[in-house]
């Protein structure tokens, strides 16, 4: 196989459509697999050669290994974007891909946390030195700005503006939106900043965030304070900075604010991302209404 068959669909990614490192390195690793399987059980290097038969032999082949549903969902979507930059760049004209029909898969609704149990979990972080005043902003940041992990972990001195209370982010795309910050968040926000100081050094490269070594902090740090905080406080299966976004747009939405709304602050391309998060609304919702109408009350006393 070439070594450089992929190298200008990688350019592609980062030049063009921008996507970080993380998100080619995961292309990288799909378009990889794939390609060892055509040499292995075809002895083909050509990608551009690849039929569906042999597309559906690979995913017969990843079923068998035991990968969920998603996984292989997420490796053919890899593929499918790497023959659409094909025809695109007119090395291609049909993908062989093109009457594939992605695998069923049940959707796992994610139960965001309660008020309460954000509430007890900022106050039983310690904040009494960095590493727990750090903490204690990553929590509030999470759950009243609903940003993105990797987000966070890209927020540089210069994207906040106390004054304005704004803060900005980079997403998906390297697209960059405003988010309005609470006042409820300025004194840890200024404590922080002023811990941040004493552990500042040139490997910090104005990144806000900072571990106790001074340099930019990364995605397992981040999980682990989350999940630690919240472990001994809730009882829901998942407990990741993912469900603080999760939560922020559910609580939002449960307190009546418009989906478009809600849609621009997490910085979603399409309304149909946001809308996960009505199904949790509606439910508290329908317990509201049942519980408040008053034919619903009349029903035992007819």
């Amino acid at each position: 196989m070439p070594q450089n068959q992929f190298d200008p669909f990688y350019q592609y990614l980062e030049l063009e459509k921008q996507n970080s490192a993380h998100t080619i390195a995961a292309y990288k690793a799909d378009l990889e697999s794939f390609s060892y399987f055509l040499v292995t059980c075809y002895g083909q290097h050509d990608l551009k050669e690849v039929n569906y038969q042999q597309v559906r032999t690979w995913i017969v082949h990843l079923v068998e290994q035991g990968l969920s549903n998603n996984s292989i969902n997420r490796k053919v979507s890899s593929l499918k974007a790497y023959y659409r930059f094909l025809q695109k760049s007119k090395q291609l004209v049909v993908s062989p891909l093109a009457k594939h029909k992605a695998l069923k898969t049940s959707r796992n609704l994610q139960v965001p946390f309660s008020e309460n149990e954000v509430d007890e979990a900022l106050l039983q972080i310690p904040a009494a030195d960095f590493e727990g005043i750090r903490n204690k902003l990553m929590v509030e940041l999470f759950y009243t700005t609903g940003i993105r992990r990797s987000e966070l972990i890209g927020i540089k001195l210069g994207d906040l503006d106390i004054s304005a209370g704004m803060l900005k982010v980079k997403g998906k795309g390297n697209k960059e939106r405003f988010i309005p910050l609470l006042p409820v968040i300025n004194d840890t926000l200024k404590d922080y900043l002023q811990e941040r100081e004493v552990v500042e050094n040139e490997k910090s490269q104005g990144h806000l965030f900072l571990t106790a070594a001074g340099v930019k902090m990364y995605d397992s740090l981040v999980y682990r304070a989350i999940n630690n905080y919240f472990r001994g406080i809730s009882s829901k299966l998942k407990k990741s900075p993912h469900i603080l976004r999760h939560s922020f747009a559910t609580h939002l939405l449960n307190q009546g604010a418009h989906l478009n709304a809600v849609k621009e602050l997490l910085g979603h391309s399409s309304l149909a991302a946001t809308q996960v998060y009505t199904h949790n609304s509606m439910a508290e919702l329908n317990k509201v209404y049942r519980s408040a109408h008053p034919r619903n009350n009349k029903k035992g006393s007819e």
